[in-house]
C-alpha cells in the first residue's frame, strides 16, 4: 500500500484521540511543580545534613534520578505520566525514566545487545543536542563576553 501524505494525515487524525487540554495543564503543572517541591525538600534536606554548594545540587539530581528510575523499574512511573503528562517528563525524573524505560524493555535481549544499546535510544539525540548547544553557546559566549 501506498499512501500519500494527505492519505496518512486523514488517516492518522481519524485515528487520533484529541487530548483535553483545559485537564492536561492544570496537571502537568501540579504534578511538575510537585516533583519541584520533592526536590526542594531534599535540597533543605541535604543543607541540614551539612551538604553546600554544588555537592548539595548533584545530591539532589543524584536522588531524584534514583527516584526516577526506581518508579520506572517498579513500573509506577509510567502509569503516573500518564495521568500527569508533561508535568513527569520535563523534571530530571522524566530523564531517568527516558534512559531506563527502554533498558528495562529490552533486558531479555541481553545487556550489550538489549539494555545498553536501547538505553539511549530516547535520550542519547537529547544529550548530543544538549552538549553540542552548550558547545556552541560557550564559544559564542567566549566571543562576545571577551577572553
Amino acid at each position: 500500500m501506498n499512501y500519500t501524505n494527505t492519505d496518512y494525515q486523514t488517516l492518522s487524525k481519524k485515528h487520533s484521540k484529541n487530548s483535553n487540554t483545559l485537564r492536561n495543564i492544570p496537571l502537568a503543572f501540579l504534578f511538575g511543580g510537585g516533583i519541584c517541591v520533592i526536590g526542594q525538600l531534599f535540597y533543605a534536606l541535604f543543607e541540614h545534613l551539612g551538604l553546600f554548594g554544588t555537592l548539595r545540587a548533584a545530591a539532589v539530581s543524584i536522588t531524584l534520578i534514583f527516584l526516577g528510575v526506581m518508579l520506572t523499574g517498579m513500573r509506577l512511573y509510567g502509569k503516573l505520566a500518564f495521568y500527569a503528562g508533561a508535568g513527569t517528563l520535563i523534571p530530571i525524573t522524566g530523564f531517568a525514566n527516558s534512559i531506563a524505560a527502554p533498558a528495562i524493555e529490552y533486558k531479555s535481549e541481553g545487556y550489550i545487545g538489549g539494555a545498553c544499546v536501547k538505553m539511549f535510544t530516547i535520550a542519547g539525540p537529547v544529550i548530543v543536542c544538549g552538549v553540542s548547544a552548550s558547545v556552541i553557546y560557550g564559544v559564542i559566549y567566549y566571543i562576545v563576553a571577551g577572553r
